[in-house]
């Protein structure tokens, strides 16, 4: 086996290890607990995903959230690109739905359930 090819193998392993250590390290957690929106980066609903459910987020910008089987997803909105709508289900704990144009962030997180089904400001 030549010098070059030699090189060119331990490359491609190492390469290959730093993917799998990526992924391990930056990937979702375990199943979620809670569908937690944001506005404008405050927290405006909070969400089991245990009880299934479907709430407009917003009036005149809204964002239709269906919860449903313990995941997550925005299956309608009013925004110029629907992003949001094309991300799908999430639901595990670092997953996210995000809308721009509405400023409205959906993350799964996990822990321990609050007192409150759900939070309103």
């Amino acid at each position: 086996m030549s010098r070059k090819r030699k090189y060119d193998l331990l490359l491609v392993a190492g390469l290959l290890l730093a993917a799998v250590i990526l992924y391990l390290l930056l990937r979702p957690g375990g199943p979620g607990v809670w569908a937690v929106v944001t506005v404008d980066g405050r927290e405006t609903a909070r969400y089991a995903l245990s009880e299934d459910r479907t709430v407009i987020l917003g009036e005149e910008n809204y964002n239709i959230l269906q919860i449903s089987n313990g995941k997550a997803a925005v299956m309608e909105a009013n925004c110029g690109d629907h992003t949001c709508i094309r991300t799908g289900k999430i639901s595990r704990e670092g997953e996210s739905i995000i809308c721009l144009p509405h400023r409205l962030i959906i993350r799964i997180e996990g822990g321990v359930k609050p007192d409150f089904d759900a939070f309103v400001r």
